[in-house]
């Protein structure tokens, strides 16, 4: 197979398209989409997300140091886009998508309650890295919406629920599962 080389960029896709959701009050709440966040670890659990210094969220989330992220569904890709591409400082993006604001159990920014899952975070530390910031967080809460759990053992199941991801510019469902992690190992044990 050959190989072109290509100028370095963050070309690790496909990436979560998450709708990050803050402010401590409905006057400042804020929806910003965010492809940059991901896990760090798992006990405690921990996970990050990355944003530009001129971003009207970078703001809110540096000074409340709390934040929520929720999952983006097919239903959700208009207001993934438009929360991605327009300022806060310019519209209230949650009457302009239509969603609507509920309470966090453990955070004090808002959840939205369309999206099917809702993971509230507490930041740990801001590491400076460039042109983004990543805030280091704790996940203190996650909200999930019970036709996601499965009823069999209470798991979350994710199969059927029209995720959608980054990539590389354009939004993709998330589709079949093609194997159970671990099953490389599972026939020879």
């Amino acid at each position: 197979m050959k190989k072109v080389n290509k100028k370095p960029t963050p070309l690790i896709y496909p990436v979560p398209a998450a709708l990050v959701s803050c402010g401590s009050n409905p006057k400042e709440y804020n929806i910003i989409t965010i492809a940059w966040t991901g896990t760090i670890n798992s006990v405690p659990p921990m996970c990050y997300v990355s944003i530009r210094k001129d971003r009207h969220s970078h703001a809110i989330i540096s000074r409340n140091m709390e934040f929520v992220i929720n999952y983006s569904t097919k239903d959700l890709v208009l207001a993934a886009d438009f929360c991605g591409r327009r300022s806060g400082r310019d519209y209230d993006k949650f009457k302009e998508m239509k969603l609507t604001p509920a309470k966090a159990e453990k955070v004090n920014a808002p959840i939205i309650v369309e999206s099917p899952i809702n993971i509230e975070c507490k930041v740990t530390e801001i590491k400076e890295l460039g042109s983004h910031d990543m805030f280091l967080a704790e996940v203190v809460n996650i909200q999930v919406s019970d036709n996601y759990i499965d009823q069999s053992n209470g798991t979350v199941n994710m199969q059927h629920s029209d995720l959608i991801a980054y990539s590389h510019g354009k939004y993709v469902q998330i589709g079949d599962i093609i194997e159970q992690a671990g099953f490389s190992i599972r026939n020879n044990e």
